[in-house]
């Protein structure tokens, strides 16, 4: 078992994945930081540390989190290790780099989150066919 030491001023790596993953899916879920932080009974500023990976998530809160965000706890801890840069993009510093985990960056969840919210499934099909006929790459 390895021990980790903890370097002032720097989030602890899965700390800053865990956040991470929140982050995501809250947006995705179509939550403000208010509205999650308001349902766990914390203020915004707590959810805002947690997304950085300033703060650690207790077992418990994670838990209360999942089940407000729809996920299995081990949702948060996927793919850990699999972008070595995700320090880098918690903190905002690669949000449209190449090296990024694209699912992750604001212009993603902004696109993706915006898409759901329209209502008509046919209008959703047709702005998906202009998206593909548009890409590089034949989706």
């Amino acid at each position: 078992m390895t021990s980790e030491v903890k370097t002032k001023g720097k989030p602890n790596e899965m700390d800053v994945h865990v956040g991470q993953r929140l982050r995501v899916q809250r947006v995705l879920f179509g939550l403000s930081q208010e509205k999650l932080a308001e349902a766990i009974g914390i203020t915004f500023q707590q959810i805002q540390k947690y997304e950085c990976g300033k703060n650690r998530i207790s077992a418990g809160r994670l838990f209360d989190i999942s089940k407000i965000l729809d996920v299995p706890v081990s949702y948060f801890f996927e793919h850990f290790g699999r972008f070595p840069s995700s320090a880098h993009v918690a903190q905002g510093l690669l949000d449209n780099d190449q090296d990024e985990d694209i699912m992750s960056s604001k212009e993603t969840l902004n696109l993706v989150s915006a898409y759901y919210s329209i209502e008509d499934l046919e209008a959703r099909k047709d702005i998906l066919k202009i998206i593909k006929s548009f890409s590089k790459k034949n989706v």
